[in-house]
């Protein structure tokens, strides 16, 4: 499913963000990516996301080789990814409805598939009494709810979490990870990329911990490492 072979990425400016990383996701997994900053995640999702092309090594995601693949077939492997980020990225002039459908209108989704598709999507994340507000109107948590709905919108194959607990409090991060657990259930591969050490902990999920640009523990029902 996600597959680095020998993956070194070094910036023009000289700094080596990932080095020789080796990693493989099965279909199907719930992982967890951890380190502090500078460790290597930020640019390991880039990679993941075709943003970024590795200097050495080989990046496959879903079967396809991205040193194969050509720049007009890009976003259609992006589309088998859904992603979250940690500001939520939601259109403020749209509400959580249109919000959610336009993942699906900019890919020329037909409006009947449209109009079935997007309420399904906010009555599995919990939403689906607010589908008129706007994201001024939410809180935190029913922000990131809106982002989840809108990653899923698509039914990926791979979902990407980058830091999506990070603005929230305790119990809102909870019942978003709660979702990711749900979400992973039906089938969707998860990657959640986090400094979240208590969730990490309680969850138990494989653990795949980078510093300074290597992987230094790959845990299967492993918990958050403490810095040296």
């Amino acid at each position: 499913m996600l597959k680095l072979e020998n993956v070194t990425v070094t910036y023009p400016t000289g700094i080596t963000a990932l080095d020789n990383v080796n990693l493989n996701i099965e279909k199907g997994e719930f992982v967890f990516i951890v380190g502090s900053s500078g460790s290597g995640k930020t640019t390991l999702i880039k990679l993941l996301l075709k943003e970024l092309n590795p200097t050495e090594g080989t990046v496959t995601v879903c079967d396809t080789d991205y040193s194969k693949l050509k720049r007009r077939n890009i976003p259609k492997i992006r589309r088998k990814i859904g992603v979250v980020f940690q500001n939520f990225r939601l259109l403020k002039d749209r509400n959580v409805y249109e919000n959610v459908a336009f993942a699906l209108r900019v890919i020329e989704t037909p409006a009947r598939f449209i109009r079935r598709q997007v309420p399904s999507m906010l009555t599995l994340v919990g939403l689906a009494d607010k589908y008129k507000s706007f994201p001024r109107e939410l809180s935190g948590g029913e922000q990131q709810r809106v982002a989840l709905a809108r990653a899923l919108v698509n039914n990926p194959e791979i979902l990407l979490a980058d830091e999506p607990t990070g603005n929230l409090d305790p119990k809102n991060s909870m019942e978003i990870m709660t979702l990711l657990e749900d979400v992973n259930k039906r089938g969707t591969t998860v990657v959640v990329v986090t400094h979240n050490k208590e969730i990490v902990n309680l969850l138990r999920k494989r653990v795949v911990t980078l510093r300074h640009g290597k992987i230094i523990s790959d845990e299967k029902k492993g918990g958050y490492l403490d810095e040296e």
